[in-house]
């Protein structure tokens, strides 16, 4: 090829390399900087931060965490939905917990290395999907004076989840031989479990180190009301893990506690709740929310808590 061609050639490509990020490096920004000034965008463009007493306190966008420094809810506050971003609501590891509804076995803890001090997560303990929201509904029906049970639930609060192991028959049954609670181990002095027996069958804790992936893995429905006093928001993570509302029915199960931590009247804590509440997106999509951060932020400017700044 010669010389003329590739100087023209090379010459183009590098007029298109200068164009183009004169345009995409420069122009481009630059706009969309200019329109994020603009009235009504202003807000939104720089984060749509939220202020209290002069100072940055979150964003209208994001939800966040109302816990004290041992991780424990604050009683003066509302309590916003779990999160699986990060360690809660950290925007730069936004998502799920990815655990879906067939996640019901827990991983167990090594029973040495609790004894040997451990805390369960270090011992090797991961719940599954179903105990993970047992675990959140019990807590919270204590916190808040309410029946925490739900279906697929011990009254201790983990997935009621059994396996049954036994001989399968030509339709699929199975006649029960040995029955384990698996998502109960077996403490020491301690061998509780959920229910004391599955179609006339002892039901064992579990022992540390045995496969029952053999049996057939059974949830118990048990008695717990279908229609659980805790919503579902209150023990699921939203898809993001920065959600920053929750729903009425939430809010409205927290209202006699945080009355009581801030010595008012649950109906005066009612009534700024539903100042905070938003209905249906164009009237019938999504579902009625209330804003936590903005919740919270009203009830410390109108009932604040003695010895706090802010309420915080």
């Amino acid at each position: 090829m010669p010389v003329s061609d590739l100087i023209r050639q090379h010459s183009a490509a590098l007029r298109a390399l200068l164009i183009l990020t004169l345009i995409t490096g420069f122009a481009y920004p630059g706009i969309v900087w200019v329109a994020g000034q603009l009235p009504g965008l202003h807000d939104k463009s720089h984060g749509s931060i939220v202020e209290a007493g002069g100072q940055a306190v979150g964003s209208s966008l994001l939800g966040q965490s109302f816990t004290d420094d041992n991780g424990d809810p604050i009683a003066w506050y509302f309590q916003s939905r779990p999160s699986a971003a990060g360690d809660g609501y950290d925007s730069l590891a936004s998502g799920g917990s990815n655990l879906g509804p067939e996640n019901i076995v827990d991983t167990p803890a090594d029973p040495a290395l609790l004894a040997a001090g451990s805390d369960p997560e270090s011992a090797g303990f991961t719940p599954s999907l179903l105990t993970q929201v047992c675990t959140r509904s019990h807590e919270i029906g204590l916190r808040e004076g309410v029946d925490g049970g739900r279906p697929f639930c011990t009254p201790d609060g983990v997935g009621a989840v059994l396996s049954v192991m036994g001989t399968f028959t030509a339709d699929g049954a199975v006649i029960p031989e040995r029955v384990v609670s698996v998502n109960e181990p077996c403490r020491a002095g301690s061998t509780r479990v959920f229910r004391a027996e599955y179609q006339g069958v002892p039901v064992e804790c579990a022992q540390y180190g045995e496969d029952y992936s053999t049996g057939r893995i059974v949830p118990i429905a048990g008695d717990a009301p279908g229609e659980p006093a805790v919503p579902a928001d209150a023990v699921t993570s939203s898809g993001s893990g920065l959600d920053p509302h929750i729903s009425p029915a939430y809010a409205e199960i927290q209202v006699n506690r945080v009355a009581a931590a801030r010595g008012i009247e649950p109906a005066a804590v009612r009534d700024i709740v539903a100042a905070h509440t938003s209905g249906r997106v164009l009237g019938f999509a999504g579902e009625p929310r209330v804003h936590v951060l903005e919740l919270n932020l009203d009830l410390d400017s109108r009932y604040p808590v003695s010895g706090t700044a802010n309420g915080r």
